[in-house]
């Protein structure tokens, strides 16, 4: 998934896409996602740390609440008829 993320956000840089660069920030979540799941996972297998997935999974949470808020705050679009400002 980081790169799928990193290549997608090539690509939606060159086309200037807005939806794009956001599928990219959902790709690269999604890793982040999986690799806390396996942390969570190993540590509780080897260490008995039943709340490791948990705590891993709330660490997760600002940067993904970031991501959200910037996306529904912002306006910008590359195709004005979808944007309804012309």
């Amino acid at each position: 998934m980081p790169f799928l993320a990193k290549a997608k956000l090539k690509v939606a840089h060159e086309l200037n896409s807005n939806a794009l660069k956001a599928d990219a920030m959902e790709s690269s979540c999604c890793a982040w996602f999986a690799f806390a799941t396996l942390a969570g996972l190993v540590l509780n297998a080897t260490l008995h740390w039943w709340w490791a997935d948990s705590v891993a999974g709330l660490v997760l949470v600002p940067p993904i609440v970031r991501e959200g808020l910037e996306a529904v705050r912002n306006k910008d679009c590359s195709c004005h008829n979808t944007c309804g400002d012309a």
